[in-house]
């Protein structure tokens, strides 16, 4: 595990000095280099990663090996749209968060985690881990129209054409945020329809908090689509949404785990 946990992080670390070093570079970074490292970064954290997961044919769900999950869908899901994306300022976070991931299964404690071998509850945290880590890029490009749209006020941006359009980082993040709220709807749904305990004691907090992170996301797309929205709102609704479910997923655990041990 440690070997290709090791490798993966060498991978990342690779990808994110092609791209960033070259990131105001008038022609731009070696996107296809930059792929080719960040897939075996990858593919070394899933060998890892997997591994730990299924343990004893059941699913083992720590909060290292969630978060560490969340981080692969997040550098899978870059490192196949590289060539393609128009707006790759949010990459190098995306490879620095994939080089926590992948360190922090080999220096953080695998506490015992939940195990099971449900399908149905397995399709529900599956769709509920995909919503989180895409909601997280639309987050981070939350940020970065943030960045630019400061810089817009403060009129700076007049020397710095190598930075995106602002519309073109908007059109992005409204597209990630649609992706999520799809898959969170789906998680929400398999919920309430296999899960006898969604409601139960101990999970209550976690689908009221899922439930209200998909009112926010849903009532900024509705906006969005009727009558516009203000960037700073979008910016507000998206980190809004996620700080929500983070809360919900790995709030309590974060508790257990790492704070009472």
């Amino acid at each position: 595990m440690e070997f290709f946990a090791i490798s993966a992080i060498i991978g990342y670390g690779l990808a994110f000095y092609l791209v960033a070093s070259k990131l105001l570079h008038p022609k731009g970074p070696n996107r296809r280099l930059a792929t080719l490292a960040g897939a075996v970064g990858v593919l070394c954290h899933a060998a890892a990663l997997i591994p730990q997961i299924l343990e004893n044919g059941s699913q083992h769900y720590s909060l290292v090996n969630t978060a560490s999950m969340v981080m692969l869908m997040i550098t899978t899901a870059i490192t196949v749209m590289l060539t393609r994306i128009k707006v790759i300022v949010v990459v190098p976070a995306v490879y620095i968060c994939g080089i926590f991931g992948a360190a922090g299964m080999v220096l953080l404690p695998q506490n015992e985690g939940y195990l099971f071998n449900d399908p149905a509850l397995f399709t529900h945290v599956g769709t509920s881990l995909l919503a989180y880590s895409v909601f997280l890029i639309a987050a981070l490009y939350a940020i970065q129209l943030a960045s630019i749209n400061r810089r817009l006020k403060d009129r700076k941006l007049m020397l710095e054409s190598t930075l995106p359009p602002l519309m073109t980082v908007e059109k992005q993040l409204y597209h990630f945020v649609m992706i999520g709220f799809v898959l969170l709807s789906l998680s929400l749904i398999t919920g309430f329809l296999f899960l006898d305990g969604f409601f139960g004691s101990g999970q209550a907090h976690k689908a009221i908090l899922a439930i209200a992170a998909w009112l926010v996301y849903g009532t900024m797309l509705l906006r969005h689509r009727t009558q516009g929205i203000r960037i700073r709102s979008a910016i507000i609704y998206s980190m809004s949404g996620v700080t929500l479910l983070t809360l919900a997923y790995f709030g309590n655990r974060l508790v257990r785990e790492l704070l009472i041990g």
